[in-house]
């Protein structure tokens, strides 16, 4: 018995040493702004002060468009991921991009509120603080919900749209992002606010590409660094708990002209859900792109871009 319970003894310790030895490796303590801006917010970045946050933008382009085109990113995504739009867009239009609520280098939203009809709200706050009246909105996923919802309720100042693999519609993913998975698991909230095996960052922004051989180690990077900003891994667990109503009744009640594109390999949004918004929708366009995922704007900018372009008639 002595045996059993010393050989018990010796496992456990053992465990406890993996364990010690797998936090130590993995400890990643929240980064203030501050430690992030000279990578990722150089010129043209700024900060405006929005709804008790200081927002990161970018506002590239003519100052004389009418109708600036402005692009909204998906959960924890940020700006940068409509880079490679930017740049085709911005010799012609004025290209408005900003770090929703909750994450990147915007971080938190001060009460916690992290609803769509809250989303929408902040947006048209930030189209105030520019002093633009109408835009060509467009956004990726959880941003495409925010675009649409914000053209359903304010349509007076969306002339065009923009969805790219955009959320509405209860569905059921093939495959769910693990820091997703495990920011909707309450327990594991104080260890994941101050843990992050880079692994896991790879492994996410992989499940979204078509081609995962896409994702470079200084896409991990900016993954990764925007997770670690003060307060966007608890903002993240406090969202996933908060119930998110869909209100995809709204969508068949758009009148503006629609561009709806999608990645036919995504796995988190599942490519009928385009079909969906382009049946609700009347008189939009989709296109599907056969050999990209969740994110096919980031994935392959150029191709995506110029059904944009053409959509805008550019």
């Amino acid at each position: 018995m002595k045996l059993i319970g010393k050989a018990f003894a010796m496992v456990l310790a053992a465990l406890l040493l993996l364990l010690l030895v797998g936090l130590a490796i993995t400890w990643a303590p929240d980064k203030p702004v501050s430690a992030l801006t000279a990578r990722w917010a150089p010129p043209p970045s700024q900060f405006v002060d929005v709804g008790g946050m200081q927002v990161h933008l970018r506002d590239e382009g003519p100052r004389d468009d009418p109708t600036p085109i402005v692009l909204l990113h998906g959960t924890s995504a940020s700006l940068h991921t409509w880079q490679g739009w930017t740049q085709a867009l911005r010799g012609q239009r004025r290209v408005i991009r900003f770090d929703l609520p909750g994450f990147a280098l915007t971080g938190p939203q001060p009460q916690d509120d992290y609803s769509i009809d809250a989303y929408v709200r902040f947006v048209v706050a930030m189209l105030d603080h520019l002093g633009v009246q109408k835009v060509v909105l467009g956004g990726n996923s959880l941003g495409g919900q925010i675009a649409w919802a914000t053209a359903a309720a304010y349509p007076q100042r969306v002339q065009r749209l923009v969805l790219v693999d955009a959320a509405g519609y209860p569905f059921v993913p093939k495959s769910i992002p693990l820091g997703f998975q495990l920011a909707r698991v309450p327990m594991l909230g104080p260890l994941l606010q101050r843990t992050l095996p880079r692994s896991m960052v790879d492994s996410s922004v992989r499940s979204v590409y078509g081609d995962p051989g896409k994702v470079t180690p200084a896409l991990v990077d900016l993954y990764y660094d925007m997770t670690l900003r003060a307060g966007n891994r608890r903002a993240l667990g406090v969202r996933m708990a908060q119930p998110l109503a869909m209100g995809a009744e709204r969508i068949a009640t758009l009148k503006v002209p629609t561009l709806i594109l999608w990645g036919r390999q995504d796995r988190l949004i599942p490519p009928d859900n385009a079909q969906r918004f382009a049946t609700d929708i009347v008189g939009s366009q989709l296109v599907m792109f056969d050999s990209l995922g969740h994110v096919p704007h980031e994935e392959d900018p150029a191709a995506t871009v110029a059904v944009v372009k053409k959509f805008l008639g550019l």
